[in-house]
């Protein structure tokens, strides 16, 4: 049985929701994932994500919650989301090498008493990266459509010498704040199961 409805095509969202038991359907949203002008990251990813769970809500034929998400990846206040091609995925990689970074995480909930959000804040330091390091990770296939431009669970691992923050956050989706929303209208995940 099908307990929510996540309104992202994200893979990854999808396998840490089953890595927690989650059952769930797919039906990604068509926000328009434009930044406002000013718009801090907090707030962007809030508003983002709110909007993808209220369009799948909207849209849906049942009554199963709705989960949307977004992430921002952030360095002094500069956005990095996807890399559009290689040079780009090396000068976003190349930006961020070195230097310690933000990722935010919200995830909003849908279901029939309201919307709740919850917000993960996480910091990444990346090690030094060469040009040719940059180059010859984007030739992997990894980044083309992560925010940042790397994978924190692929290859990219080795990029990341210190994490503070959410694991699962950098990644897409934090677990533990999914986890509390899902608690919230008595729907948390069962240990000891799998969907």
């Amino acid at each position: 049985m099908h307990r929510l409805t996540l309104a992202s095509a994200s893979p990854r969202r999808s396998e840490l929701l089953r890595q927690i038991g989650v059952a769930h359907l797919v039906s990604p949203s068509a926000v328009d994932e434009a930044r406002r002008p000013g718009e801090a990251p907090a707030g962007y990813v809030r508003r983002l994500a709110c909007a993808k769970a209220e369009q799948v809500w909207g849209t849906s034929a049942g009554s199963a919650p709705v989960l949307g998400a977004d992430t921002a990846v952030v360095l002094a206040g500069e956005f990095f989301g996807k890399p559009v091609d290689r040079s780009d995925c090396v000068r976003i990689l190349m930006r961020l090498a070195g230097h310690t970074h933000e990722v935010y995480t919200a995830v909003a909930l849908r279901h029939a008493g309201g919307l709740d959000c919850a917000l993960s804040v996480s910091e990444v330091t990346l090690k030094s990266l060469s040009a040719e390091d940059c180059g010859h990770y984007w030739d992997s296939g990894e980044p083309v459509d992560k925010a940042g431009a790397y994978a924190i669970q692929g290859l990219a691992g080795q990029f990341v010498s210190r994490l503070s923050g959410s694991y699962s956050g950098v990644m897409g989706l934090p677990l533990y704040e999914t986890a509390l929303l899902l608690a919230q209208i008595g729907a948390p995940p069962v240990l000891g199961t799998q969907p």
